[in-house]
């Protein structure tokens, strides 16, 4: 029911595969009143999809198509970022965000936000999920910091999302805009949440769905920048999200501060 009324609300195109003989009986009531279709019939639905029957594939000889090309957006490169933000318990109404502790992201090209949009629309059917890699490459947000976000935090009206931080570990109660490219993701994921459990519910993945967040953006090819093949940790090919840390780290490291040994007294 949860489906349908997600549906309902976004309009977008549920398909259900049902491996029995026929549906069940609270199926079958739940789907009277909404406008559907149902076949048996496997060539009705490749028409349905396709328009015309799949074609046949190419000879085992014909070399196959080159992959994907990962887009490599810094936006990204503070999503493992470990900052802690809480989220408020009171309500906030953050002003605009004002950049003073570091540089924005850049905006995306309209032909990379159409790629991007297609590829993370390609790589996950999960509201949240999808609206929090969007969320991250329009703020630069850690994950930690997107969790803060619930229902109430983004405002389609005025295309904000509000973020939180109250110790100030980054940039403080904010609110981002939001492009029209990301504001679908968004749209699907509030009432995605509203209709799991209402405000309370996290807008965008929680941080124990780092794995899965992660997982969803390797298969849409999106990553942060890479260090040079000799500064790897890992084998050449896996995503090294954890290289703009690795670089502070080794900074801090690199200044008299981070050599010096607190006061015995």
């Amino acid at each position: 029911m949860r489906l349908l009324q997600l549906q309902a609300r976004t309009g977008i195109h549920l398909t259900l595969v049902c491996h029995r003989p026929h549906l069940p009986a609270a199926l079958h009531q739940a789907l009277r009143t909404a406008d559907c279709s149902v076949t048996a019939d496997i060539e009705a639905v490749r028409r349905h999809y396709y328009g015309t029957p799949i074609a046949e594939p190419p000879p085992a000889d014909e070399p196959a198509a080159p992959a994907r090309r990962w887009l490599t957006l810094p936006a990204l490169d503070r999503l493992v970022s470990y900052d802690s933000p809480r989220p408020c318990t009171a309500p906030c109404t953050p002003p605009p965000i004002a950049w003073r502790h570091r540089p924005p992201p850049v905006p995306l090209t309209a032909p990379t936000a159409q790629r991007v949009a297609h590829r993370l629309h390609t790589a996950t059917a999960h509201p949240r999920l999808a609206a929090a890699l969007a969320a991250a490459l329009i703020t630069g947000a850690s994950l930690q910091q997107l969790a803060t976000a619930r229902p109430r935090d983004y405002d389609d009206a005025l295309a904000t999302l509000a973020l939180h931080d109250r110790a100030r570990y980054t940039d403080g109660c904010a609110a981002y805009p939001v492009p029209p490219w990301a504001s679908v993701f968004l749209r699907a994921a509030a009432c995605f949440a509203r209709l799991v459990s209402g405000e309370d519910q996290e807008l965008l993945a929680a941080p124990g769905d780092r794995g899965h967040l992660l997982r969803v953006a390797e298969t849409a090819r999106l990553r942060p920048p890479q260090p040079p093949v000799a500064r790897r940790k890992g084998p050449v090919g896996r995503v090294e999200w954890d290289w703009r840390e690795r670089q502070e780290a080794e900074r801090y490291d690199a200044t008299p501060a981070g050599h010096a040994r607190p006061s015995r007294r």
